[in-house]
């Protein structure tokens, strides 16, 4: 079975105790530029860039930064477990979807790639001939007729949730490869998060598109993981599609009801996704700070280490965007429902 250095561990360590998802979060608060935010994350870097472009390169930059520490970690194995190394091609996943976009736009310049050096599959430099910048990857199957990938007529919804599917269909076969504690901890993580990840896209879907069961269900990963006995992990979504947008009260019972956005005084309660997804990113946040400490010597350790730094990464853009709309980052931390 894979185990985890005690040299990965200990440097992972390192970079989290740096990291702003921890104590340090609180350094995040009272922001009221971009500049102040770079100067905090980047502090020997000075761009000088107007404000327009000063957030999609401090962005950029902020991916940048989470790949380079993902792959000191990932780097120290010869062969990293797979789900490690899942986890890092996550970014190759990411830089697909913005391919697509880009190509549904009408563009014909390469997006920013995330160079994920030896674990990478896709050509990118083959942009924008999707024939070939596929060829031969587990991504060749968005080539066939039904999702219209070189088309003008591009479902990205759908094609997003496909590339999602498949992602989170490798992470659950990659547990095969775990002692029977590590595989405990991702099974767990995994299972609500895969929850989580459906809830979110039932709400969306439902709220912003006003979509109906049969449209909602094809957009859900109905992955199955080895050794967990529950039902199907689109049952808390499926549950929600019954569940009326209005009244709060009606959500007692369901299983995620305490990540809903609460009731106000003498405001008429509707049910508000983008909270939900904040509150869900905030949960997940907190069980990858435990599980990252539960077993130092365990890939579930370096799993929760690589996802700390993502939501980092999530928390840092997000705070980005709201800096360069004139809010402080107090109000986007509020936002965002992060607990510091």
């Amino acid at each position: 079975m894979a185990e985890t250095s005690p040299y990965a561990y200990a440097k992972a360590c390192g970079i989290i105790g740096k990291s702003f998802v921890g104590k340090r979060m609180s350094y995040l608060h009272g922001l009221h530029t971009l500049n102040d935010l770079d100067r905090l994350i980047f502090p020997n870097y000075y761009p000088n860039l107007p404000s327009r472009e000063l957030l999609p390169d401090l962005q950029n930059r902020i991916t940048m930064r989470a790949v380079s520490q993902i792959l000191s970690i990932v780097d120290s194995y010869s062969k990293p477990p797979k789900l490690i190394e899942r986890m890092l091609r996550a970014y190759e996943y990411n830089d697909l979807k913005s391919c697509i976009h880009a190509i549904a736009a009408g563009k014909k310049e390469l997006p920013v790639i995330c160079d994920i050096g030896r674990f990478g599959t896709i050509n990118f430099k083959a942009f924008p001939d999707f024939n070939k910048m596929l060829k031969n990857t587990e991504f060749e199957f968005l080539l066939n007729d039904e999702l219209q990938i070189i088309s003008h007529n591009i479902n990205i919804v759908l094609i997003e949730s496909k590339i999602d599917d498949l992602f989170y269909k490798g992470l659950a076969k990659s547990l095969d490869q775990l002692s029977n504690e590590d595989h405990w901890v991702m099974q767990r993580f995994l299972a609500d998060e895969i929850s989580l990840h459906n809830c979110t896209w039932a709400l969306r879907l439902r709220s912003y598109y006003h979509k109906g069961e049969d449209d909602i269900h094809k957009f859900l990963m109905d992955i199955r993981i080895h050794g967990k006995k529950k039902g199907s992990l689109t049952a808390e979504a499926l549950q929600s599609l019954e569940l009326p947008l209005d009244s709060r009260f009606q959500w007692d019972n369901w299983k995620w009801e305490e990540l809903l956005n609460p009731e106000e005084p003498a405001i008429h309660w509707t049910l508000d996704p983008r909270y939900f997804q904040n509150a869900a990113s905030n949960y997940l946040l907190k069980l990858a700070s435990r599980y990252f400490r539960r077993n130092p010597m365990a890939v579930s350790a370096i799993f929760c280490f690589i996802k700390l730094v993502q939501i980092e990464e999530d928390i840092l853009t997000s705070i980005a965007e709201g800096l360069a709309l004139g809010m402080d980052s107090s109000t986007v931390f509020s936002l965002l429902e992060v607990s510091s």
